[in-house]
């Protein structure tokens, strides 16, 4: 799976057994995690592993392709399946991502507005709701993609723990400077991006850029970069509350979240302040989004995605009869 998410060519083959060996282990995951506790599996909500997804300037259109089939994750699971959750989204001409804009504001409903989430997983991404109801998400460059690749490179680990080598390096700011000027950071939203544009490759061509800095100087520049586009994307805005709520893994690295205070001037705060676990916040998203599946109800909003209004999301792979 790293292979194939740092751009490894999959054949056919490779493609269809991955395909049903992801859904094979995230159904035996969810039953596993249901009979530890001792409750009844009713539905899985499986967003699958993301491989490719559209950076939006591809001449030949967007696309998006998530791992994990739903048909054998519900015969390991042993219940309903709702998967593949983004193409729907796509063909009504929406970006297929960032869809947790579309059930943040249920799992945040008691928090005043205007509201403003920040989610750090491999791409970053931006949800802003406002008090008559709208909403407006979108990515805003890459997170974990980056800063995971860049160690991973660098010193062979999966991350930079609790961000400590870019607390000890320095920032290069005329390369932060270069790097803002990457066409995706001025892109209007909506907008989304992927692994595509900002993953192995692109960790490759800025490490390229130039030798003689040290593991930490190259995390702290990167950890600069993702936080001032995420205060170039604040520019999109229609206001600015007075705090950020962040969620997922970046929201463990210290120095990443004080990169954006300064950067941005707003206060960060784990959504966990405010009820949301910030590392099941997406399990909670995709789990929304399955129920809205089973139920017939349409999740896809024009002003999150940019796709036509009223369409289901996910296809259902029904559980034995």
């Amino acid at each position: 799976m790293r292979a194939a998410l740092d751009g490894a060519p999959l054949g056919p083959r490779e493609l269809a057994l991955l395909d049903r060996d992801l859904g094979l282990a995230f159904g035996a995951a969810a039953r596993a995690v249901a009979d530890r506790h001792g409750v009844a599996l009713d539905l899985v909500a499986s967003h699958g592993q993301t491989v490719y997804h559209h950076d939006g300037a591809a001449a030949d259109g967007k696309a998006s392709l998530q791992l994990g089939d739903g048909d054998f994750c519900a015969e390991a699971a042993g219940c309903a399946t709702v998967s593949d959750f983004r193409r729907r989204d796509l063909a009504a001409g929406g970006e297929g991502a960032p869809l947790s804009a579309l059930v943040d504001d249920l799992l945040l409903a008691e928090e005043p507005r205007p509201l403003l989430l920040l989610n750090l997983g491999g791409m970053a991404n931006l949800s802003w709701y406002g008090r008559a109801g709208e909403c407006l998400a979108f990515d805003t460059g890459p997170a974990g993609s980056l800063l995971d690749g860049l160690t991973r490179r660098l010193l062979d680990r999966p991350c930079d723990t609790d961000g400590a080598l870019a607390l000890a390096g320095t920032a290069d700011e005329a390369l932060v400077a270069e790097l803002c000027a990457h066409p995706f950071l001025a892109a209007a939203p909506p907008k989304s991006t992927g692994r595509d544009t900002f993953g192995a490759r692109f960790v490759d061509e800025l490490l390229e850029r130039g030798s003689g800095r040290s593991p930490e100087d190259w995390l702290a520049t990167a950890t600069r970069f993702v936080g001032r586009s995420i205060r170039r994307a604040l520019d999109f805005l229609p206001a600015r509350p007075g705090e950020l709520l962040v969620a997922g893994g970046g929201v463990h690295n210290p120095a990443l979240l004080g990169e954006i205070e300064r950067e941005t001037g707003l206060h960060a705060v784990s959504s966990a302040a405010r009820g949301l676990d910030p590392d099941a916040r997406e399990a909670l998203v995709f789990a929304g989004l399955g129920a809205r599946a089973i139920l017939g109800e349409p999740s896809t909003r024009p002003g999150v995605t940019g796709a036509a209004a009223g369409r289901i999301l996910g296809k259902i792979s029904p559980g034995a009869r």
